[in-house]
């Protein structure tokens, strides 16, 4: 579901209408999240690491009400949920767009990400299902630990979803790091709401639950 937000009231329409035109108007930061206690509560409960961390940044994401703001042609959207488009690797080292659904509950959406990602594993090509807009595209980097990425993007198919990619698990010291790498569309989402996102990340992959 979802609701049109009114522009002509909302406190960031001269940010918003100042931002849409831009040839480009995405900006990312990569900023590497302390990952301990979630890579060892998950160690320790033989949970999937991937689907922990993807399953938080998911929470914070529908926590924050402008990374849930979409562009549809003039207008812009708020969707009650957002979920994620994926990239899911398969054996012959091709990938495709998976859909995985958010559920508040971690064992709820880890049966189900299990699911869907073993569905696009067994198909062929690269969309699997239909693309949405109420979703976040995010994929995994896990053989480099990058300090910054540039994202592939069709600024012509009018899309504002929030694109996030994640590095290698690295170690420094008894701590274990992974760069998160996100990039919003500048219409939509400030500085304030990036820093926000970071800062809710972080504390959520703290939590041992």
């Amino acid at each position: 579901m979802k609701q049109k937000l009114d522009i002509d009231n909302w406190n960031r329409k001269e940010h918003f209408n100042f931002f849409k035109g831009f040839d480009e108007p995405y900006y990312g930061v990569t900023v590497k999240l302390d990952c301990t206690v979630a890579y060892n509560y998950c160690k320790l409960k033989d949970l999937s690491f991937y689907n922990y961390y993807l399953h938080k940044t998911l929470a914070t994401v529908n926590d924050i009400p402008n990374f849930k703001y979409r562009i549809e042609g003039d207008e812009v959207f708020i969707y009650d949920r957002i979920d994620a488009s994926t990239t899911v690797l398969r054996d012959d080292y091709t990938f495709g767009f998976s859909d995985i659904i958010y559920h508040e509950d971690f064992h709820e959406f880890n049966l189900a990400a299990k699911d869907e990602i073993e569905r696009v594993k067994q198909t062929r090509g690269l969309f699997t299902t239909a693309q949405s807009a109420h979703e976040i595209h995010f994929s995994v980097l896990p053989w480099m630990d990058f300090t910054s990425v540039s994202q592939a993007t069709n600024f012509k198919s009018g899309t504002s979803c929030p694109k996030v990619s994640v590095g290698k698990l690295v170690y420094d010291g008894n701590k274990k790091l992974m760069a998160f790498s996100v990039h919003v569309h500048h219409a939509l989402v400030d500085g304030y709401h990036l820093g926000l996102f970071f800062e809710k990340l972080q504390a959520l992959l703290n939590e041992n639950s």
